[in-house]
């Protein structure tokens, strides 16, 4: 009952209406989810709910920034620059496809509640130039020989585009985290080494 709950540290509780936020988002979309919905998913009260979060474009935005954060850390922390390119590779797009098959209603939010608001457009671009920022540094780190006019960048936004599509697959449930990760490394592996990756 949202009347009874135990009193909880303020980080615990914030982390708890976040949690209930982006599953409803997920399943609802932004505009047809509302704050008692949301209350009531994380049993707490609504006053409580806007106690925390004074509207419910703040509770969403705080919920992008969150996503996003434990999207590009956790697939930072699992790429190893000293590897070969080819464990580079593989490491990295397995741990992207991973963690968006073990985060599917995160993906939804980033990807296709948060893209189809102008309201939160700007928060899921700084979020998509930090994944080319890496991707980039993945695409220079895994060429030996790079041509003198390589522009990893512009490399990096086609294969996040991409990358963002079958994500989208295996957050649906349509695609294996396998199948799309082996999709993706061969996409990469052609665009660095003009041949399929090698098993």
């Amino acid at each position: 009952m949202a009347g009874g709950t135990k009193r909880l540290p303020r980080a615990v509780r914030e982390q708890q209406m976040l949690d209930a936020a982006v599953q409803m988002f997920s399943v609802n979309g932004y505009h047809e989810t509302s704050m008692d919905a949301i209350a009531a998913q994380a049993e707490i009260s609504k006053p409580m709910l806007y106690l925390y979060y004074g509207s419910k474009e703040e509770l969403f935005a705080a919920c992008l920034d969150r996503e996003l954060t434990r999207f590009v850390d956790t697939v930072r922390a699992d790429i190893n620059f000293t590897q070969s390119p080819r464990d580079l590779l593989r490491n990295a797009v397995l741990s992207f496809m991973t963690y968006i098959d073990r985060n599917r209603a995160s993906w939804i939010v980033l990807y296709t509640q948060a893209t189809s608001s102008q309201a939160f457009a700007h928060t899921v671009r700084e979020g998509r130039e930090k994944i080319i920022d890496l991707v980039a540094r993945l695409l220079s780190a895994g060429t030996r020989n790079p041509e003198p006019d390589s522009d990893f960048e512009m490399m990096a936004v086609a294969l996040v585009g991409a990358g963002e599509a079958i994500a989208s697959r295996v957050s649906a449930g349509d695609t294996d985290v396998n199948d799309a990760t082996e999709l993706m490394i061969n996409l990469f592996w052609r665009g660095l080494k003009g041949k399929r990756a090698e098993s």
